[in-house]
C-alpha cells in the first residue's frame, strides 16, 4: 500500500540548500551504517551536549542533516522496514524473523551490478528461546547470503545472545562459519575491520555495504578505550555511565571508515548515510541544547522513534544544508535503488528521496506512518500503535490526536470539539490515511 501525500499541505522549501557539481561519470559507491539504540539527541550536530561524535558532526558539516526521519520504535520492526522498503503491517511476521521471500535493499545493489556486504548485528533469522517457536531454517548459517550480499560478518545469525555477546568475546559468523582466536578482541573492531577490508578489496569496483552496527545497545560495558580495558573482567562489568564511552566508540570506528575511503581515494564518489535504528533506550537521558531529554525506545513517542539522518557524497553535496521535512524507513530501498541506477520493486511503500541528495527537483513527503505491533512482552500493550504524522501533528489509530510543535511529549490529545479549521481539515486526511491501513490487529 502506497503512503497517500496530503493534499491541504502545499509544502514550498525555505531556501534553496541543495548545491550540485557537475555529474559524476560513474555510479558512487555505497556505505548505510545504522547504530543501535542511538537517538536523533546523541549527536553533537543535533544539539546533543552529553557526548563527543567529531566524526558524524564532520560529515554532517559537508553533507545533509536531516531533521525529520523516523524509524520503527525496536530494533527488528525497524530492520525489517529499511531493508525491505514495506510497511511493518505488510511483512512483519515476528520478532527476529525476517521471511526469506523478501527483496531486500542487497538484491536491489547486487542486480545493480554492486558487490555487497553486511556486517555487525542480524537477528533476522527466526531464532527462538522457545525451540518450538523456531522458524523453519533458523540455523541456516547462509541466509544473510541469500538477501543479496555477497558476503557478511555478523552476530546472531545461528545463535541468540543469550549464547554469546557482541563486545568482548563476541559470537561472531564470517560467510557462514564461526570465527575462532578472538576471545581478547572487540567485537564492533571486528566489524569495521571486516568493513575496511572489503572497501580495500573491492576498490575498483562499485559497492554497496550496509553496517547495523551493535553498538551503541546493552549490556553498557568499557571499550578498548577505557583505562580498564586490560582487566578482563571489568570487561563485563554493566554501568549505564558506560553509555556515554559506547558512543564515543561509534563515533571512533565511523572515522576509521571515513580515514579508509580517503586512503584507497574513493571519498569524493562515496556515498555515507548514517542513522539510527530508533530511539534510545528508556534508561538514557542526554543533556542538549534544549534541556534533558530522556530516552523511549520500545515507544511510539518521537522518543522511540526520532533517529539522526546524514547523508555525505562529496561529488554531489557541495555544503552543509538542512533538510527540515519527513523522512521514514521505507524510503531508504527506493532511494537507494536510484542512486544505484537499479530497479525499484513495485510492491514497496516509500518514496525516494533522490532529490534531496542530488539537488533535483523533488517533492517533500507529506506525512508518514508508524505502524507498530512487536509481538513481544516486553512492553505495556499501550506503546503498540500506529500512528500517522506530519512535521506538525500526530493521528493514533485509537483517536489521539496531537499538536507536536507544542505538545512534543505527548501529553495532552487535543480535543475534538476545539479543532481550528486547520486541525480539523488535518486530522481530518490523517484519519483518511488510517483507514485505508489494515484493521489494527489487537492483541
Amino acid at each position: 500500500m502506497k503512503l497517500f501525500n496530503l493534499a491541504m499541505f502545499s509544502i514550498v522549501l525555505l531556501h534553496t540548500v541543495f548545491e550540485v557539481k557537475a555529474e559524476p561519470t560513474e555510479k558512487p559507491n555505497v556505505i548505510l551504517i545504522m547504530a543501535d539504540d542511538m537517538g536523533f539527541e546523541c549527536l553533537g550536530c543535533n544539539g546533543g551536549l552529553s557526548y563527543a561524535t567529531p566524526n558524524l558532526d564532520k560529515l554532517a558539516q559537508t553533507g545533509i542533516r536531516f531533521l525529520q526521519c523516523y524509524s520503527q520504535p525496536l530494533c527488528t520492526p525497524s530492520r525489517v522496514k529499511i531493508m525491505t522498503g514495506r510497511y511493518n503491517f505488510q511483512n512483519y511476521t515476528q520478532f527476529r524473523h525476517l521471511d526469506i521471500n523478501e527483496e531486500t535493499f542487497g538484491h536491489v545493489m547486487q542486480k545493480a551490478g554492486y558487490r555487497t556486504a553486511i556486517a555487525g548485528k542480524w537477528q533476522l533469522n527466526g531464532l527462538d528461546k522457545n525451540p518450538e517457536n523456531n522458524i523453519e531454517g533458523c540455523f541456516d548459517k547462509t541466509i544473510p547470503l541469500k538477501f543479496g550480499f555477497d558476503e557478511s560478518c555478523l552476530w546472531q545469525v545461528t545463535h541468540l545472545k543469550t549464547d554469546g555477546e557482541r563486545y568482548s568475546n563476541s559470537l561472531i559468523e564470517l560467510n557462514g562459519k564461526e570465527l575462532t582466536g578472538i576471545e581478547d578482541k572487540y567485537g564492533p573492531d571486528i566489524f569495521a575491520n571486516f568493513v575496511n577490508d572489503f572497501i580495500e578489496r573491492n576498490k575498483d569496483e562499485k559497492f554497496f555495504i550496509y553496517y547495523p552496527m551493535v553498538l551503541v545497545h546493552a549490556p553498557f560495558v568499557i571499550t578498548p578505550d577505557s583505562e580498564e580495558w586490560d582487566n578482563i573482567d571489568a570487561r563485563y562489568n554493566t554501568d549505564v555511565n558506560h553509555f556515554k564511552e559506547m558512543v564515543e566508540y561509534s563515533d571512533k570506528i565511523i572515522g576509521k571508515i571515513v580515514s579508509k575511503l580517503e586512503e584507497e581515494g574513493l571519498t569524493d564518489n562515496t556515498l555515507i548515510i548514517f542513522t539510527g535504528d530508533n530511539g534510545s533506550p528508556k534508561n538514557i537521558t542526554t543533556n542538549t541544547v534544549n534541556g534533558p531529554y530522556k530516552g523511549g525506545k520500545s515507544t511510539t513517542y518521537d522518543s522511540g522513534t526520532h533517529v539522526p539522518l546524514i547523508a555525505n557524497w562529496p561529488s554531489k553535496i557541495r555544503k552543509a544544508s538542512e533538510y527540515p521535512y519527513l523522512i521514514e524507513f521505507s524510503d531508504f530501498l527506493p532511494t537507494l535503488a536510484e542512486v544505484a541506477e537499479g530497479e525499484i520493486p513495485a510492491n514497496i511503500d516509500g518514496q525516494s528521496f533522490i532529490g534531496v541528495l542530488t539537488g533535483r527537483k523533488y517533492s517533500p513527503r507529506e506525512s508518514l506512518i508508524v505502524h507498530y505491533d512487536p509481538g513481544t512482552k516486553l512492553d505495556p500493550p499501550a506503546y503498540k500503535g500506529r500512528f500517522v504524522r506530519t512535521v506538525d501533528y500526530k493521528l493514533y489509530h485509537d483517536g489521539r490526536f496531537y499538536n507536536m510543535i507544542e505538545d512534543k511529549w505527548e501529553r495532552t490529545p487535543l480535543n475534538n470539539s476545539f479543532l481550528t479549521r486547520k486541525e480539523t481539515k488535518i486530522r481530518a486526511e490523517l484519519q483518511r490515511i488510517q483507514d485505508q491501513c489494515p484493521p489494527w490487529r489487537e492483541n
